[in-house]
């Protein structure tokens, strides 16, 4: 692990005495994609999840945590966080309101504590990767781990290919 700062995600995993690894990955500026990162670490794209921020009409900011092939049914969204409507939130908001930027976006560690969602497939893996909080870094976490330590639910909110 020499040579790798440890981002804030990483110290609050540690804090919370949570087992984890920090993977590097090579940044294509040009490419944020679940499936670069997917190809870079010779893994199941099922299992590199993205965090997606979305706003509710009723409940405001919430998370979704996905498989990195995967695009998040509004609708199921929308049911399984109490809202009619929801829409991804745009770009520019995503750093102020999380504390992350693009391609960095972490369950862990945002700036506020929001009702996060992992799709149900998650739990079908001993572990997942997520951001870790900056580009280029991505966490080796159990999902049950992750999951309760986020507080988050396991849902379906996936749109079925």
């Amino acid at each position: 692990m020499s040579g790798i700062n440890k981002t804030n995600a990483a110290r609050l995993l540690d804090k919370a005495k949570i087992k984890y690894e920090l993977v590097p990955y090579e940044v294509d500026e040009n490419d944020l994609a679940a499936t670069h990162i997917a190809t870079q670490l010779d893994e199941d794209i099922r299992q590199v999840f993205k965090t997606l921020v979305l706003k509710g009409d009723k409940t405001g900011y919430f998370v979704c945590v996905v498989p990195g092939d995967a695009e998040v049914d509004l609708k199921k969204a929308a049911k399984v966080s109490g809202n009619k409507k929801v829409d991804l939130i745009p770009m520019k908001e995503l750093l102020p309101t999380t504390g992350y930027i693009r391609g960095g976006c972490s369950p862990v560690g945002m700036k506020k504590a929001f009702p996060t969602y992992f799709h149900s497939t998650c739990m079908d893996f001993d572990y997942i990767y997520v951001s870790a909080g900056v580009r280029g870094l991505q966490l080796k976490i159990a999902p049950a781990d992750l999951v309760k330590y986020v507080r988050a639910s396991v849902a379906e909110i996936i749109v079925e290919k």
